[in-house]
């Protein structure tokens, strides 16, 4: 029970932690780079990210990886009365049947989306490989958001998968090391790991924050259902993970992501509908009647 406890402490800590966080980032989320350098609280922001990452790490010690991602949901329900806090107004209908929507479909997810298999390491080809690949999807989903007019979820995309690489690669460095002691850090392929551990990171990081300059909630969410499912990929593909998921779950499963997707274009359309300039009455010509 005192596990438990701990763990859904520690679980609404990263939330905090996380929501905070991204509404620092979405105060910015304009400014380019070397702006962002400048500011205190664009580095307050990245702590934070860096608390939520370890009080992640440390949950794991206390409780399932199954009870832990679906509490990962916890930073939207966060971040959207936050962010309606913060903007002096009330969170609104939309808002409201989008964050649950998204809440229960991805919360559904990670219920049902479960691996199994030994804990395995990218081989060297397999760890070029994804990093060239996960390099050009990503530049390229930049590249989409980067146009005129597009939306800001491309971004969101590109930072969930960015995020998802950043955890298989320390999965890799951490096992590696486990199993081969710190002198495998000196390899050129685990330095190959660890260097693209940082870049993906501060990749991420910009993407998201980018991702939030029209709004907080809808990018929040993509970036929350696409980083654990890249992940999932990633894992079953190179980490030698199974589904362990029957028919029946795979049909629920598609029909809890229909539901997620269908929460991110509620919160989509709560952010144009508030940030939609309202049109003033036009105003009466009272000589008219004189």
């Amino acid at each position: 029970m005192a596990d438990l406890i701990i763990t859904i402490t520690l679980c609404v800590a990263v939330a905090i932690a996380y929501a905070t966080a991204a509404l620092i980032q979405a105060r910015y989320a304009n400014l380019p780079v070397a702006a962002l350098l400048r500011i205190p609280q664009f580095w307050a922001a990245l702590a934070l990210n860096g608390l939520g990452a370890a009080l992640h790490v440390t949950s794991l010690a206390f409780g399932p990886l199954s009870l832990i991602q679906p509490l990962g949901v916890l930073t939207l329900v966060i971040a959207v009365p936050f962010a309606a806090v913060t903007a002096r107004r009330r969170v609104t209908g939309l808002e409201l049947k989008g964050m649950a929507s998204t809440v229960v479909g991805l919360a559904g997810l990670a219920m049902i989306i479960t691996t199994t298999g030994t804990t395995e390491t990218l081989a060297s080809g397999e760890l070029i490989g994804l990093l060239g690949v996960i390099v050009a999807v990503v530049a390229v989903l930049a590249f989409l958001g980067n146009r005129p007019g597009a939306s800001t979820l491309w971004e969101a995309i590109a930072g969930g998968a960015a995020y998802a690489v950043c955890s298989a690669l320390c999965q890799t460095v951490v096992v590696t090391v486990g199993d081969g002691g710190a002198e495998v850090l000196l390899r050129p392929i685990t330095i190959v790991a660890v260097i693209g551990i940082a870049v993906f990171a501060v990749v991420a990081t910009l993407l998201t924050q980018r991702s939030y300059r029209n709004g907080l909630a809808a990018p929040l969410a993509v970036t929350n259902l696409v980083n654990p499912v890249t992940a999932t990929v990633i894992g079953v593909a190179l980490l030698g993970e199974h589904l362990a998921t029957t028919p029946v779950e795979i049909v629920l499963a598609i029909a809890c992501a229909l539901l997620a997707g269908f929460g991110v274009a509620q919160l989509a359309r709560a952010r144009d509908v508030v940030s939609a300039p309202t049109t003033p009455l036009p105003r009466q010509d009272v000589s008219a009647g004189t």
